[in-house]
C-alpha cells in the first residue's frame, strides 16, 4: 500500500468535504491510498505541497464562559525539540514519564516535578513513539527502523519492520507490540528485537492515516484496525482471540467507506469499548467479544472511562458521557465545539480536554459543565493526553510535554 506525507490536521466543520479535497490533493502529487487522521493539532508536512488555504487553519471559536468551581494548574512543561504528531504520545509510568520528538529527541522526566533526568537522541527522524516498561523504552521511523533504549536512554538494540512505524509501540510480558503503516503487527522480543510473531489482515483500498495503538490486558492486546473491526490478539503468540465490528463500511464511494478505528480502545474488568471514524461507538465483552451495545456517533480523538461512564469527543466537537453499562446518553456538552478540543482524560473528580489554542478545560464529570480552564502553549495537543493520577499529560504541537491537574 502506498503512503503519502503525514498532514495532521484540526478536525474541520464539514469533514466529509475537506477530506475529500485533501485526497484529491494527495492522490494527484502523489497517487496515494492513505489520509491523515483530523487529530486536534494543525500541522503539515514539507512532503506536501505548499496550501495557502489549508495552513491558515481553521476558524477558532471564542472561549466560552464557565462557572469556576474548579482550578485547573499547570504542574509542569519541559521543551521536547520536534513536535511530534499523529504517532506520538508519552509513556506515563509511575515512576517517569518519556517522550519522542520528530527530530529524533528523547527524553525521561520525573512525573511529579518535571525535573528532566536524561536527554538523547536516537540519530534518526522518528515517526512514533514511545513505548516504554520498567526498562526498556522503544520508538520507531518512517523507515521501519523500531529502536530500543534502556531506561536511561542508551542504545540497546536495533530492528527493522517492512514500512513506517506508525504508532507508539507497547511492551507487555517481554513483548514490544510495533504497528506498521501496512497494517501489520508486530510482537517483537524486548531482549533484543528478534522477531516472535507477526499479525497481518487486508487493508481497505482508501484509509485514514491514524494513531495506531492497542492496549493490554490479562495478556491481551486489543487493538483497532482499518475497516472498522476491533482485534483480540494473545500478546505471547499473536494468535487471534476474537474480533468484533465496531462499525461496517458503507457507501458507494471509498471515500464514503472509510470506518476506521483511530484511537485507541479503553477497557475496564467487564467491557473493552472503541470508535471509528464517521462510525460507532461500541463495547464488547472482553472475554468472548460478544457485542454488548453501540451508538451511532462517529469520534476521531479517543475514549476515557470511569466507574460510570464512557466519555468521547464526537466528529462534531462535542463532549459526551454515555452510561458505559447500557450505552444510553447521560450529558453532551458541545460549547467547545469550534475550539476542536482533543480526546478527554480522567483529571481527579473531572474531566479534561485540551483544545486546539492549548487551553486545557476542566468539565464535571456528571453533568459535563464547564468548570475550570488553564492556558498552557498556546499549541494544540498532537494525540488524546493520558491520565496520570490526577494529572493529564500531553505532547504539543509547539514542541513541548506539559502536565495540568485539577484541584
Amino acid at each position: 500500500m502506498k503512503t503519502v506525507g503525514s498532514l495532521v490536521s484540526a478536525r474541520p466543520r464539514s469533514p466529509n468535504a475537506l477530506i475529500a479535497l485533501v485526497a484529491c490533493a494527495t492522490v494527484l502529487v502523489s497517487g496515494c491510498a492513505t489520509l491523515s487522521t483530523w487529530l486536534p493539532s494543525w500541522l503539515t508536512s514539507p512532503s506536501l505541497p505548499s496550501l495557502p488555504w489549508f495552513q491558515s487553519g481553521p476558524k477558532v471559536g471564542p472561549l466560552p464562559a464557565f462557572d469556576a468551581k474548579a482550578t485547573a494548574q499547570l504542574n509542569w512543561q519541559v521543551a521536547l525539540g520536534g513536535s511530534g504528531g499523529a504517532g506520538f504520545a508519552p509513556a506515563v509510568r509511575a515512576d517517569a514519564v518519556y517522550a519522542a520528538g520528530t527530530d529524533g529527541t528523547l527524553v525521561g522526566v520525573d512525573p511529579a516535578t518535571g525535573a528532566q533526568r536524561w536527554r538523547s537522541n536516537a540519530g534518526k527522524p522518528l515517526s512514533a513513539g514511545v513505548g516504554a516498561d520498567a526498562s526498556v523504552l522503544v520508538v520507531g521511523t518512517n523507515k521501519g527502523d523500531v529502536l530500543a533504549f534502556d531506561a536511561s536512554g542508551k542504545p540497546l538494540w536495533q530492528m527493522k519492520v517492512p514500512s513506517e512505524v506508525s504508532g507508539p509501540p507497547k511492551l507487555a510480558d517481554g513483548t514490544v507490540i510495533v504497528w506498521s503503516l501496512d497494517g501489520k503487527t508486530f510482537g517483537l522480543s524486548a531482549a533484543d528485537g528478534s522477531r516472535k510473531w507477526v499479525y497481518q489482515r487486508a487493508t481497505p483500498p482508501l484509509t485514514v492515516r491514524r494513531f495506531a495503538g492497542g492496549i493490554v490486558n490479562r495478556g491481551g492486546l486489543f487493538t483497532g484496525t482499518a475497516g472498522g473491526k476491533l482485534l483480540a490478539l494473545d500478546v505471547a503468540t499473536g494468535a487471534l482471540a476474537w474480533e468484533g465490528n465496531v462499525t461496517t463500511p458503507k457507501g458507494a464511494t471509498e471515500l464514503e467507506r472509510i470506518a476506521d478505528v483511530t484511537s485507541l480502545p479503553v477497557i475496564d474488568d467487564r467491557q473493552v469499548c472503541a470508535a471509528a471514524y464517521l462510525g460507532r461507538v461500541a463495547c464488547f465483552e472482553v472475554l468472548r467479544g460478544t457485542l454488548t451495545w453501540s451508538r451511532d456517533f462517529g469520534s476521531l480523538g479517543g475514549l476515557a472511562l470511569d466507574n460510570r461512564y464512557l466519555f468521547f469527543t464526537d466528529d462534531k466537537g462535542a463532549i459526551q458521557a454515555l452510561d458505559k453499562t447500557t450505552g444510553a446518553s447521560v450529558w453532551k456538552q458541545d460549547k467547545l465545539s469550534q475550539r476542536f478540543p482533543s480526546g478527554p482524560v480522567v483529571v481527579g473528580d473531572y474531566l479534561g480536554v485540551v483544545d486546539i489554542e492549548g487551553y486545557f478545560h476542566l468539565l464535571d464529570r456528571n453533568d459535563g459543565n464547564l468548570v475550570g480552564r488553564l492556558p498552557t502553549d498556546g499549541k494544540a495537543p498532537v494525540s488524546q493526553p493520558v491520565a496520570a493520577g490526577n494529572a493529564a499529560i500531553w505532547q504539543s504541537a509547539g514542541g513541548n510535554l506539559i502536565s495540568a491537574s485539577a484541584k
